[in-house]
């Protein structure tokens, strides 16, 4: 059993960046998926999940309109698309299929 999240980096602010996280080992499509986030020194933070088929969706109030949650269960994939990035954003970010199966986390840094 695997999540696996790609696409951090450094960012500048106002800049974009689209996270994925890859799911092997169980069934993906039967689990919503989530996106949290960890910035140093504070709580984990529920940025974003999306149901089983994608047919709902929510996000916090700190990334609406600037971040999208989707997936693709063909692909056993879930994507965060995020706009216009602020410094606040920056943490590491770890994709969750139904808060049993746990990604490792990728950075996302946005400065100047």
């Amino acid at each position: 059993v695997q999540l696996v999240e790609s696409g951090g980096g450094l960012v500048q602010p106002g800049g974009s960046l689209r996270l994925s996280c890859v799911a092997s080992g169980f069934t993906f499509s039967r689990y919503y998926a989530n996106w949290y986030r960890q910035a140093p020194g504070k709580e984990r933070e529920l940025v974003a999940s999306i149901s089983s088929d994608g047919g709902f969706i929510s996000d916090a109030d700190s990334v609406k309109g600037r971040f999208t949650i989707s997936r693709d269960n063909a692909e056993n994939t879930v994507y965060l698309q995020m706009n216009s990035l602020k410094p606040d954003d920056t943490a590491v970010y770890r994709c969750s299929a139904g808060d049993h199966y746990w990604g490792q986390g990728t950075q996302v840094t946005v400065s100047s």
